[in-house]
């Protein structure tokens, strides 16, 4: 839908019409048979047709196309009161600024921040609304750091909310020393697992060295028997040449 044409100051041009809802065009595209309308317009209008709604020439989304830049300059050049006239916003401006205009006009209608709260307010008016908000929230003035809402005021028992903020803590608590403790039990499983592995290893590290000893000391024997032999050998040598 376009913007009202009742808002504007002055004389529109025909052509910065929509073709379809007869309002002054907003976020506009042009048929290749030049008339223009509201994206939203066109849109679902080609829902139900495959033709121009002005000349019935057939048209398709695909051959839409942005507005003209003059008939965009010349749009954008239209004045127009602000939406939030009826309240009581004079602002008249440009419809290329009116958008950021009414983001921040003063007198829009907007929701009161409080959860639970369904009042909407003028903006100029929310930090009056907010101070006696019946959905306001603040801190007990007993002490106990509870926060309530005004309508809980009556309700409110401080040492009740202790007692449940206490259990809340103490449940908390407990959460995390079991937490903590089955994270303690399951490192040490690792870590005793690491270990038995470790052990198995020295183990057969020591089997393999023992293994290594034995056949040394059995090569040591050997190589002591052939010494012996051969001395023999030499001094058995040596008498039979002095008895020759």
């Amino acid at each position: 839908m376009g913007y009202d044409i009742e808002r504007f100051v002055g004389y529109v041009n025909e052509g910065l019409l929509c073709s379809i809802c007869r309002d002054v065009l907003e976020d506009p595209l042009q048929a290749p048979c030049e008339h223009a309308f509201c994206t939203a317009c066109i849109h679902g209008w080609l829902v139900h047709h495959s033709n121009c709604p002005e000349d019935r020439q057939v048209i398709d989304v695909s051959l839409l196309r942005p507005l003209y830049r003059y008939m965009k300059n010349d749009l954008n050049r239209l004045q127009l009161h602000c939406r939030n006239r009826e309240y009581g916003c004079e602002m008249v401006c440009s419809l290329e600024s009116i958008d950021r205009h009414e983001r921040e006009c003063e007198y829009s209608q907007i929701p009161c921040s409080n959860a639970g709260c369904t009042v909407r307010v003028e903006r100029r008016n929310l930090d009056g609304h907010l101070a006696v908000c019946e959905y306001r929230s603040r801190e007990c003035p007993n002490g106990c750091g509870y926060t309530i809402l005004s309508a809980e005021d009556t309700q409110h028992n401080c040492v009740a909310e202790l007692r449940t903020e206490l259990e809340l803590l103490r449940s908390e608590m407990i959460c995390r020393v079991e937490e903590a403790k089955h994270e303690m039990e399951s490192r040490l499983d690792s870590q005793r697992r690491h270990m038995v592995q470790k052990e198995s290893i020295l183990q057969n590290e020591i089997e393999e060295l023992k293994s290594q000893i034995s056949r040394l000391m059995s090569d040591v024997r050997s190589l002591m028997a052939a010494e012996r032999q051969h001395r023999q050998e030499l001094e058995q040598a040596e008498l039979e040449k002095r008895e020759l």
